[in-house]
């Protein structure tokens, strides 16, 4: 019996070592599937070309492989640089409802006074601390881990990770994992946003600071594209300042530069911020009116012709400069649905700029839209 009794124990004793071996093996195959798909994230951002494709990959990507429930991001942008420059390039933030903008870093409540940059903090989701990071369209989590975003030593923002999981974030746990995840996102971002800044110099005019007409020409094709999903409108105008070379003849060149920044600055305080400006070259400008029929662009047509002729450019000398502009408008057809983009971003800008032809034998200053 004795041995009976201890051949039972040794038996029980080896099918409880071996289900703790399968155990350990599914953990470990679990754990190495986990790291897979983390390697695969890591290669898939840092090949993100750009802003919308990276943020789009951390939020569709990120809380399927860590199995979270909630992924919010906050970048700090205090002058809203990067806000504004990723719109102009044509960022639709709609898309993005879990990304956030914060003014201060202090926002996010990390802690720098130690001198040391600050950890992730990790904990049941606290509603008045919380809620700027998880808004309530995203959902409410029942753990948080707030991941600080770091560039030598500076914070850039903040990866916010929740759990419906009281349990998944505590403060005792390790965060090495997320850290490391997080010094890759912070890179990451970091490269994008430096590159579009650089695009969007690229597209803009050193006189004036509007767009140039490399930025027009692309976006253009966007906006017509757009257009065509939504079954939206789509106005464009042609703007040419009257008399130019006379005034450039009477002023000046430096006169005549400041006169061309202040036109720039008259048309786009008319504008919404969803509509481009470009300098065309010389004295002329394009306006791309998003969601505009004709009647709409007319009317803005008219804001700007008289914003620019009801005041006299004044120079830095003191000198007056009485200056008008001729306005052309044309709007996106429903016929012209159906033809190739680059046709009928051609043909727009020719139907404005024949309509500019018409305004300027008509007598100048004044706006004519293309019937």
């Amino acid at each position: 019996m004795h041995d009976g009794a201890a051949s039972r124990e040794l038996i029980a004793e080896n099918e409880a070592l071996r289900a703790r071996m399968a155990d350990l093996i599914r953990q470990a195959e679990r754990n190495h599937e986990i790291m897979c798909r983390h390697q695969a994230f890591d290669l898939e951002i840092v090949g993100a070309s750009s802003f919308p494709q990276l943020v789009g990959t951390i939020f569709r990507t990120l809380p399927d492989i860590s199995e979270l429930d909630v992924v919010t991001l906050t970048l700090i942008d205090p002058d809203a640089d990067i806000y504004t420059v990723m719109l102009k390039l044509g960022v639709d933030f709609e898309e993005f409802p879990n990304l956030m903008f914060s003014e201060a870093g202090d926002e996010l409540g990390f802690d720098f006074s130690t001198g040391e940059p600050p950890r992730p903090q990790l904990g049941p989701f606290d509603r008045q601390r919380h809620a700027p990071m998880f808004p309530a369209a995203c959902g409410e989590p029942r753990s948080v881990a707030l991941v600080p975003l770091l560039r030598n030593k500076r914070l850039i923002g903040c990866l916010n990770l929740g759990s419906l999981d009281a349990t998944r974030f505590a403060p005792e746990m390790g965060t090495d994992f997320i850290e490391h995840m997080a010094s890759i996102i912070a890179i990451c971002l970091e490269n994008v946003i430096s590159n579009e800044m650089l695009k969007y110099i690229g597209l803009t005019d050193a006189l004036t600071g509007v767009y140039n007409r490399r930025y027009v020409d692309r976006r253009l094709l966007e906006e017509i594209s757009r257009a065509r999903r939504n079954e939206s409108r789509l106005s464009v105008m042609y703007i040419d300042i009257d008399h130019f070379k006379q005034i450039n003849d009477s002023v000046g060149h430096q006169g005549g530069d400041d006169v061309l920044r202040e036109v720039a600055s008259r048309i786009k305080a008319e504008l919404r911020i969803s509509d481009a400006l470009a300098r065309f070259g010389g004295e002329e400008f394009v306006v791309l009116l998003v969601d505009a029929d004709g009647p709409s662009a007319a009317v803005v047509a008219g804001r700007i012709r008289a914003g620019v002729a009801d005041t006299p450019v004044e120079l830095a000398g003191g000198q007056a400069v009485p200056v008008t502009v001729s306005i052309g408008v044309a709007t996106l057809g429903p016929d012209e649905r159906s033809l190739p983009l680059e046709t009928v971003a051609q043909q727009l800008l020719a139907q404005a700029d024949a309509a500019l032809y018409r305004a300027k034998q008509a007598g100048r200053n004044r706006v004519i839209a293309c019937p």
